[in-house]
């Protein structure tokens, strides 16, 4: 029996994730019509530019960071990951809100495929969250077996 470590592989890579979506743009606005007040045709919207938003997702990758180094309690390392998915969904929710919730109209969004990092840290954490319970349970039948 041999314990296998991946989860921590995937942590790694969904903290990677979460990290380059907080610096990376989430949508285009291209403006027809009534141009805003800086008179800009065009304006990238980024996590960067909402302070809340970008601590969460800042907050949430140093999160799966931490959840790598708690291998030693394994339930405690379920509970951060399931966590951080509960967090990598509401960034999700409210990046879609925050690119809708634009108060130009005639705005026209046209989304970047920074978005998808999001959907790749859950997939990443939930990844994660599988290998932790198989290295639970393999701890569970080596306790069976002594």
């Amino acid at each position: 029996m041999m314990i296998q470590r991946w989860q921590s592989v995937w942590l790694l890579l969904a903290s990677i994730c979460v990290a380059l979506f907080c610096f990376m743009p989430m949508a285009l606005l291209s403006f027809e019509g009534a141009v805003p007040a800086d008179g800009a045709s065009a304006s990238f919207l980024s996590p960067a530019d909402n302070t809340v938003f970008l601590i969460v997702g800042i907050v949430v990758a140093v999160l799966l960071v931490l959840d790598i180094f708690m291998y030693r309690n394994t339930r405690r390392q379920k509970q951060v990951t399931v966590l951080s998915m509960l967090m990598i969904a509401v960034l999700a929710a409210c990046g879609v809100l925050m690119v809708y919730g634009v108060e130009h109209e005639g705005a026209k969004v046209e989304w970047m495929g920074s978005i998808l990092l999001l959907l790749g840290a859950f997939i990443f954490s939930l990844l994660a969250y599988r290998g932790i319970r198989h290295d639970e349970n393999l701890l569970k039948a080596a306790d069976r077996l002594r």
